[in-house]
């Protein structure tokens, strides 16, 4: 058996199919449980008992309208994982994988990001996540268990866009992409990919236990982006080499007035991202399944 919170969600709906298809018994936890599921009052020592891994997905997102207080990240981000991850340290259950994030380890990324980084998260989000981490590696592991912290990158997959979607909207509607003077390099992770390395983590018991990074192979720009959006619904996509201080006037207005696009925006579609997965495949000593390409590609066909 394998627990998973978090189970309502994108990854967790996609890692529950993925491990059922890879002949593993699912059990989901949540707040408000249907059917044959757990709730986080209900989930005990003895389920776990018959668990072979517990897997954390569940968490707070990042919240961009900023209507959030502090205290709810910490209270779901830090607290819940405090609460769960003790409850596998009494129990039989041999492997706790915890969905942390990039963020946790930093915002802005010089080169790219290892796991060696001294974290320095800005934001609430990164920084419960990464109270969360620090209690979990404060722990000493018993030596029949095996403990992940997985830091993902930008998850998409069928069905979800994430920060696909305003690139998407510009490739359909036929409208410019006016931002080709910025030269950029992000990385990304499909849930395809995702899926298929927490497998690896739950059956290869060579793994060490350890904080690991999650990233397709390979980084994009987004001006590949909107070409690869373009090609793959076989519409022509249109890049413009707007001056860079004209594009700084229209996001610093968009702040201000409802337009496509604004500061924070312009930000994550132009800033440089690039996270390595060296360590990750070392380990795993696998290929990834989907190329960065192939995965996007995928996520785009869904839409």
């Amino acid at each position: 058996m394998n627990i998973i919170t978090g189970n309502k969600g994108f990854v967790g709906l996609n890692l529950i199919g993925y491990l059922n298809q890879s002949g593993k018994k699912t059990i989901g936890v949540s707040r408000t449980p249907i059917l044959d599921e757990l709730s986080y009052q209900t989930l005990n020592i003895e389920n776990l008992n018959k668990s072979q891994s517990f897997i954390h997905l569940a968490g707070k997102a990042h919240d961009l309208k900023k209507t959030s207080e502090d205290k709810e990240y910490f209270e779901i981000n830090t607290d819940l994982t405090k609460k769960l991850f003790d409850q596998f340290l009494d129990s039989d259950c041999e492997v706790f994988i915890y969905m942390s994030s990039v963020k946790a380890a930093a915002d802005v990324v010089e080169g790219k990001l290892t796991e060696d980084v001294v974290p320095n998260p800005v934001t609430v989000y990164g920084k419960s996540k990464l109270a969360a981490e620090n209690y979990i590696l404060s722990k000493e592991i018993p030596k029949n268990k095996r403990v992940y912290i997985l830091r993902p990158c930008m998850i998409h997959g069928p069905n979800n866009k994430g920060n696909l979607n305003l690139l998407y909207s510009f490739v359909t509607k036929g409208i410019p992409y006016p931002f080709g003077k910025y030269e950029n390099k992000r990385s990304f992770v499909s849930v395809d990919n995702l899926c298929f390395v927490i497998n690896e983590l739950i059956d290869n018991k060579t793994i060490i236990s350890g904080i690991y990074n999650i990233a397709d192979d390979s980084s994009l720009s987004t001006n590949d982006l909107v070409s690869i959006i373009g090609a793959t619904i076989k519409k022509p996509a249109k890049i413009l080499n707007t001056p860079k201080f004209l594009v700084n006037i229209l996001a610093k207005i968009g702040d201000v007035v409802p337009l496509p696009i604004n500061t924070e925006r312009l930000q994550k579609l132009t800033e440089n991202y690039e996270v390595s997965n060296d360590k990750l495949i070392k380990a795993i000593q696998k290929k990834l399944p989907l190329t960065a390409e192939n995965g996007l590609k995928k996520t785009i066909l869904s839409f």
